[in-house]
């Protein structure tokens, strides 16, 4: 488990490999992760977008950016938290992932939240002893 706090949102982090939906001799890996979002502080905000850097065990890096997350833009009053669940597929058996969201306070002002950075590690990767 990840987690990170800015600006009185708490985000947390799980992720884990799916094997199932992974196929390694293709170079094909896949991970889902769980998100909770929670509104620590005492106003009312909205998820307005998303923004991840993505790194496979190469060190390529892919960015995404979009609007909301998993089609949704969720409003959270003080003391509520929003969770949900997404994924992403590396071509790689290791890398890591971090990011922000964009938040919008009820006033309107516009504030980001930054996503801990998270491992995705499969047992496909090799093991190092130092």
């Amino acid at each position: 488990m990840y987690e990170c706090t800015t600006a009185n949102i708490r985000i947390i982090v799980k992720p884990h490999f799916l094997e199932g939906q992974s196929r390694p001799d293709e170079g094909h890996f896949v991970w889902a992760y769980t998100i909770k979002i929670e509104n620590q502080g005492q106003e009312t905000v909205t998820l307005r977008s998303r923004y991840w850097k993505i790194t496979d065990g190469r060190g390529r890096i892919q960015e995404v950016r979009g609007a909301g997350v998993v089609g949704e833009q969720p409003t959270l009053a003080p003391g509520q938290s929003f969770e949900y669940t997404s994924g992403a597929p590396l071509p790689t058996p290791s890398g890591f992932m971090t990011g922000s969201y964009q938040m919008q306070a009820s006033d309107g002002r516009l504030f980001n939240v930054d996503i801990p950075a998270f491992s995705l590690d499969s047992p496909h990767a090799p093991r190092q002893m130092h």
